[in-house]
């Protein structure tokens, strides 16, 4: 029996390795492991300290009711307050939730933010509902967790199938159902709102913002002299996908290809990554894109590159998939964006791997920007939020680089060794209570 299996013995839990929380666990007790972090502590970051799922009643426009499961994970707190993303989305189950706690645990560690680990999901597919409708759903879902969230133990965030209106109407429901002295401060209850009701400049961009931070401190790591020669293709052209196309065609890199819910569009000359952007704005996806070739899935996963950047939902690259694809890098900008498989074949071809742990921190990191605003009644500039998101990005990347030759490990473990070591030395210091 391996220190996996002996963890999960313990605990009383089977091992599955295809599941994508026994995924990420088992990254991180390998890298527990490797870096000799006690047992004790292993235990604890193998399980989430809560686990909260709820079942509430919305009204419908036609009058019906309709009952909703919502779920909160809250996987550990030892850095500071639990702080995650709430996702809307058809497939949400407990482990997806938990895997992406555990996630959110890790990356909040690499990136020295005063924050513990959390997610949050309602299993629906918000297409489906009116404006009225999502906002009666979510101000009852806010309602049902009530008293598991607030600005100092469990700050939500957005995530797939939510946005800036979302958070409002999440913010709005807290502070309507605190007490009259509590209220001011209950705007910080959740990040991503509107900039016009509590949020920060530059939390939209901020995420591909950060990936494109991480690439410029890392692309002589992967082999590469300059960022404005790379070919890049995106898998999602959502928030993250959008604005890493947008700010890396900046600098000069070309977008061969993207893929989304709708379809794949290429051009071998580049897209144009603004105008893309628009037209997923007006209709929905990249289907239809008139400034490139609508291609099958097989020719966009074939596509050479530089860069492969999957920005979309989890485990979306299969051993199939892998096969396919022609990088020499892939950039993770969506989280756990592959399966176990995928990923050792990947390895094995000998394509660098840049974890998402670290490619897509820049999202919480200008969350926690947002709640030291709201916090202190400030506004900053995007031009401080823009320096210290670089700063925070480039140190963690820097952190990263560090760990892997101190471990002669490669990148992802890295990434998980430089957040463990922290979260090691804070429980070395507070110890276990009582």
């Amino acid at each position: 029996m391996n220190s996996i299996e002996s963890v999960y013995h313990e605990l009383d839990l089977h091992l599955k390795p295809d599941n994508i929380y026994h995924q990420v666990i088992s990254d991180v007790l390998l890298t527990a492991e490797l870096i000799g972090l006690p047992r004790s502590l292993q235990l604890i970051l193998a399980q989430p300290k809560n686990e909260l799922m709820v079942h509430f009643p919305a009204k419908m426009d036609d009058g019906t009711v309709r009952l909703f499961k919502g779920y909160r994970v809250q996987h550990n707190n030892v850095l500071g307050p639990y702080k995650g993303g709430i996702r809307y989305h058809p497939d949400v189950a407990l482990d997806h939730i938990k895997a992406l706690a555990a996630i959110m645990t890790v990356k909040c560690a690499l990136v020295r933010l005063p924050y513990g680990g959390a997610k949050g999901g309602l299993k629906l597919n918000p297409r489906e509902f009116s404006r009225d409708e999502t906002m009666r759903i979510t101000r009852r879902f806010i309602s049902a967790l009530g008293s598991n969230i607030g600005p100092d133990y469990d700050i939500p965030a957005p995530d797939v199938g939510t946005t800036p209106q979302i958070m409002a109407w999440m913010a709005d429901t807290y502070m309507n159902l605190t007490e009259p002295h509590q209220r001011l401060n209950g705007i910080a209850v959740v990040t991503g709102k509107p900039y016009d009701f509590g949020g920060s400049l530059g939390r939209e961009s901020a995420t591909g913002q950060g990936l494109v931070y991480v690439l410029e401190e890392m692309h002589t790591e992967m082999g590469f002299s300059n960022i404005g020669a790379l070919s890049f293709s995106l898998l999602g052209y959502g928030n993250v996908g959008s604005w890493t196309g947008r700010l890396l065609c900046q600098r000069g890199a070309k977008l061969k290809a993207v893929l989304d819910h709708t379809g794949a569009v290429l051009h071998p000359r580049g897209l144009d990554a603004h105008a893309l952007a628009l037209h997923t704005e007006r209709s929905g996806g990249v289907a239809g894109f008139p400034g490139g070739e609508a291609v099958s899935e097989d020719e966009f996963y074939s596509t050479a590159v530089d860069l492969f950047i999957p920005a979309a939902l989890e485990q979306m690259i299969t051993l199939e998939i892998a096969r396919k694809l022609r990088c020499q890098v892939l950039v993770e900008g969506g989280n756990t964006p592959t399966t176990p498989e995928a990923d050792r074949s990947l390895r094995e071809r000998g394509v660098r791997i840049l974890p998402a742990v670290l490619c897509n921190a820049g999202g919480v990191t200008v969350s926690y920007f947002e709640w030291r605003q709201n916090r202190q009644a400030e506004s900053w500039t995007a031009e401080r939020v823009d320096a210290e998101l670089k700063a925070t990005m480039v140190g963690a990347a820097r952190r990263v680089k560090l760990a892997a030759q101190k471990y002669s490990c490669e990148l992802n473990t890295a990434a998980y060794a430089a957040a463990l070591e922290h979260i090691g030395t804070v429980y070395g210091m507070r110890g276990i209570f009582p």
